[in-house]
């Protein structure tokens, strides 16, 4: 069954191409496209955090993964389904963060740690909800901690990391 959505902003970023690690601290914006007005933001801003739905607009089609792989192709760690990691190359190339939102601008927001490339089209944007958070522990697998590691660090322009 095939549905059809339409993006309802565009993030401009400084990354021009997807990239592994490092997005601590990267200031991004998203900016409503039209109909889309100040009005959509209203009450926005009384929120800390957005989840952000976005498309992986740079994966081509032939790059989508279906079954399992190694992530990040390491083979140290195990095969898993694409629907047991985050990678980009899923089926319906769905990205989603929870960021923090640093301002409203009219039709603009101003926000850090959105791990999207400049251009990325949004296709929505959510107020993060205490309530809609987990309300048990969360769990994971020891291979994924590995692979986050450096995800949210910040990396300055000498190339160290911090």
């Amino acid at each position: 069954m095939k549905q059809l959505v339409e993006a309802v902003g565009i993030v401009e970023a400084v990354r021009p191409h997807a990239e592994d690690d490092f997005w601590g601290g990267e200031e991004s914006c998203i900016s409503l496209l039209e109909p889309f007005t100040a009005e959509a933001l209203q009450g926005l801003a009384d929120f800390s955090h957005i989840e952000v739905l976005f498309l992986f607009h740079e994966v081509e089609p032939s790059k989508i993964v279906f079954g399992a792989r190694h992530p990040r192709n390491n083979k140290e760690w195990p095969a898993v389904g694409i629907f047991a990691q985050r990678g980009k190359n899923r089926p319906n190339r769905i990205g989603s963060t929870i960021c923090p939102l640093v301002r409203v601008e009219g039709t603009r927001l101003i926000v850090t740690e959105l791990d999207a490339i400049n251009g990325t089209p949004v296709l929505d944007i959510k107020p993060v909800m205490i309530e809609f958070l987990p309300r048990k522990e969360v769990l994971q697998p020891v291979w994924s901690h590995e692979l986050m590691r450096a995800y949210w660090l910040k990396k300055d322009p000498q190339g160290s990391l911090g």
